[in-house]
């Protein structure tokens, strides 16, 4: 599991669905470099039990984390027609209609392998079958991206474990505060309150590179 905070998210061009319908073969996280933050997340499945829970919570909040700035994006190991079904499944039926943010296919399991979330491991057998251990999906991984394409906070739960959608958006707060004030947030802090003046070289670094 590899530890991305403070390095450039890894790039990609993928099949996706974006907003809730169309199908595009070459989505990429790239476009928002310079303009806006991301939170990408993934999830484990289509057509299970937690991970629709998940979508429609960031589905809810889709239109707070816009005003601030920040696209939502989710991804999974499914394919973009799995994606476009479940999208067409209505919300009593454990689907996710009415989801309209980009959903990434990472059929190839690689973007899933290069943010360090992918579970299991493959290798090909004595007659060059491929073998894998363990499910090759991925964990719930959440990286919040800023605007230069650099990760500054990742959370990974195992499979049974929900995210909570209001600590994203406090990490998105905190980071954009941050940004703003130069200054750092200590534990438990949350939008309105104080943030603390640091002098350190770590802090004096990013502001000069931003």
């Amino acid at each position: 599991m590899s530890v991305l905070v403070g390095k450039k998210a890894p790039s990609f061009k993928a099949s996706a669905v974006i907003n809730g319908e169309e199908i595009i073969s070459d989505f990429s996280l790239d476009q928002f470099i310079g303009k806006r933050h991301v939170i990408f997340f993934f999830y484990p499945k289509d057509f299970t039990f937690v991970c629709p829970t998940e979508l429609h919570a960031f589905q809810s909040r889709l239109a707070e984390f816009e005003s601030k700035g920040v696209a939502v994006v989710a991804c999974s190991t499914d394919t973009e027609e799995s994606h476009w079904g479940w999208l067409q499944m209505p919300k009593a039926d454990g689907g996710i209609q009415g989801v309209t943010y980009p959903i990434v296919a990472d059929t190839s399991k690689t973007i899933s392998d290069a943010f360090g979330v992918l579970a299991g491991q493959y290798d090909y057998g004595v007659e060059g079958e491929l073998v894998a251990t363990g499910p090759m999906i991925a964990y719930r991984g959440l990286f919040l991206i800023d605007k230069e394409g650099v990760v500054q906070h990742q959370i990974v739960n195992n499979f049974p474990l929900g995210r909570n959608v209001d600590e994203a958006m406090r990490m998105v707060d905190a980071l954009q505060f941050f940004e703003a004030k130069g200054e750092v947030c200590p534990a438990n802090w949350s939008e309105g309150a104080e943030g603390m003046k640091a002098d350190h070289k770590g802090v004096a670094e990013y502001l000069a590179a931003h």
